[in-house]
């Protein structure tokens, strides 16, 4: 769908209308609380192909649009990240073990408006190690989501981002970055984890865009697998990653993804 509404900025985003976050917060709610919905089916022995269909059932029910199926070939309604994967995980046949972490990540489409997150999950016991970088990269988006009003740039998203990952002797992963959406799945900008106070455009209310990101245990490269979408960490060490849509207001942001029942994490909710 053609992405029409408001104006466009000399950096090329497009600032949307007041009227347009009703809109989108439906689009958040819907995927957020397929996210929550999704939560009990995460158990060891459950493959990742059964909590993509259970997904796509839940949007069809909806009455939504899986935003994936068909996007440049994709067959699935969600992205699942497994372990040593960053993003973009193909869901399989593979059976989930204990302990495995993992992201699921869901965009749906509802009357026109894009609503894109992701969450941590565990099959069976987290393990202190694993706890740690789930929250360690939970705390990192709301670093970056704190960091959202006008005036401040998105370099300055990025750099709280880095800062607080870095002091806790992890990385950020560069090779991937949150993007503009609205009436469209993805449009500038393009949202570094990374970067330095004042730099990049700056930030002005009506902006709609995600932030999400990716942290590793290990070292920041990451490779794409011959799949060309499945991409990991070249050192395999483990990956976390949580992603929200936010809209830019007057005085900061409204987060359009927020988890309906509170479960934005493994070991809450």
């Amino acid at each position: 769908m053609d992405d029409t509404r408001g104006r466009i900025t000399r950096d090329g985003i497009r600032i949307y209308e007041e009227a347009d976050f009703a809109g989108m917060h439906a689009a958040g709610r819907l995927a957020a609380q397929i996210l929550d919905d999704i939560a009990p089916m995460v158990q060891v022995g459950v493959a990742t192909s059964v909590l993509d269909a259970a997904i796509e059932k839940m949007v069809n029910d909806a009455g939504a649009k899986s935003a994936t199926i068909g996007y440049k070939g994709y067959k699935h309604a969600s992205c699942i990240s497994v372990n040593h994967v960053v993003c973009h995980g193909i869901p399989g046949e593979k059976k989930l073990k204990d302990g495995d972490i993992l992201n699921i990540d869901v965009t749906v489409i509802v009357d026109g408006w894009f609503g894109d997150t992701s969450r941590m999950y565990v099959a069976g016991k987290l393990g202190r190690k694993t706890e740690r970088l789930i929250q360690i990269t939970h705390d990192a988006l709301f670093e970056g989501i704190n960091a959202v009003k006008p005036g401040n740039t998105f370099g300055d998203i990025g750099a709280a981002i880095q800062k607080f990952v870095e002091a806790q002797r992890m990385s950020v992963v560069r090779d991937f970055c949150g993007h503009g959406l609205g009436r469209v799945f993805h449009s500038p900008p393009n949202v570094l984890h990374y970067g330095r106070p004042g730099t990049g455009a700056v930030l002005e209310e009506g902006m709609f865009f995600t932030i999400e990101p990716m942290v590793n245990l290990g070292r920041p490269e990451t490779k794409v697998l011959a799949d060309d979408w499945t991409a990991v960490t070249r050192d395999k060490s483990l990956s976390a990653q949580f992603e929200h849509s936010i809209g830019v207001t007057e005085n900061g942001c409204e987060i359009f993804t927020l988890s309906p029942g509170g479960k934005y994490h493994p070991t809450w909710g």
